[in-house]
């Protein structure tokens, strides 16, 4: 009796952890497309003849509209669209789109580097670096900041440099 006690409370204690272990998180299949939107002010502009920041002349906000192919956990491609308004003392209006696409590396802890080519319809041409970092995870949705340094050149404009701020969300 004891023997067959003991041989029923070894079994129990070997098989037990199964039958309560909770099943792995499953793996994401790549490639995975996610769409995001957000919205990006400009802090600052600078070129060789004028430094300007936002709000002084005008208030300038973007639009980002994008969707991100993923490859891997560490690697995938975005698609940029950037419509922009421009309010001033005399109204607002519509003023540029950008495409913006570039490759996306991404890292630990939701920090991602986006370098992105950047063709607008004012005729500017150049890159944006991006820096951005998912500060938070729901199941639907991801919430990011991200900070970016446009550097434009064309249309018989000085070339120019900038720093913007960016707030959207990823929806997975």
């Amino acid at each position: 009796m004891k023997k067959t006690a003991l041989l029923i409370f070894l079994l129990f204690v070997l098989i037990s952890p199964n039958l309560f272990a909770q099943s792995p998180t499953p793996a994401t299949v790549y490639p995975k497309v996610v769409g995001y939107l957000s919205f990006i002010i400009p802090a600052v502009t600078i070129n060789k003849n004028e430094t300007t920041p936002e709000f002084k002349k005008a208030t300038t906000i973007g639009f980002p509209t994008g969707v991100n192919v993923l490859y891997s956990d560490r690697f995938g491609f975005s698609f940029e669209f950037v419509p922009s308004i421009v309010a001033q003392a005399s109204g607002s209006k519509t003023s540029n789109l950008l495409f913006d696409p570039g490759p996306m590396f991404r890292f630990k802890h939701g920090f991602t580097f986006i370098p992105r080519l950047a063709f607008e319809t004012q005729g500017r041409y150049g890159f944006t670096p991006v820096f951005n970092q998912i500060y938070k995870r729901t199941k639907a949705i991801n919430y990011f900041v991200a900070a970016s340094t446009p550097v434009r050149f064309g249309n018989s404009a000085p070339a120019s440099i900038g720093a913007s701020i960016q707030f959207g969300f990823i929806f997975n």
